[in-house]
């Protein structure tokens, strides 16, 4: 797998908009996307990291090189208060939960 990781900081208020954004793109179904996580910090809540994981390296560029794909991080720009500190590079592992950490009645 390979992906992204962006550092960003949010406008003030703007939060439900920004994710709002990144819901508009998990609906897109870009191919090759696998999953996208948000986390909100807890030193200072307007700060954050988004991860996005793709099947592959091409995968990955293919969208990041696409026409949608900049029309989609120009709208998310409006939330931010500049742009993304972007760290791409491959997933070296994609390791699971313990199996204690799972809910009853899934699946093992």
């Amino acid at each position: 797998m390979y992906g992204t990781v962006a550092h960003c900081r949010i406008k003030p208020g703007a939060e439900a908009q920004l994710l709002a954004e990144l819901r508009e793109f998990e609906q897109a179904h870009v191919p090759g996307a696998v999953a996208t996580l948000v986390y909100r910090m807890d030193a200072d809540g307007r700060e954050c990291y988004i991860a996005v994981a793709f099947r592959d390296r091409a995968a990955y560029l293919a969208n990041a090189q696409s026409e949608e794909q900049d029309q989609r991080y120009r709208r998310m720009l409006r939330w931010l208060e500049g742009p993304p500190e972007w760290h791409d590079g491959e997933i070296m592992a994609h390791l699971g939960l313990p199996e204690q950490s799972r809910q009853p009645g899934q699946p093992t």
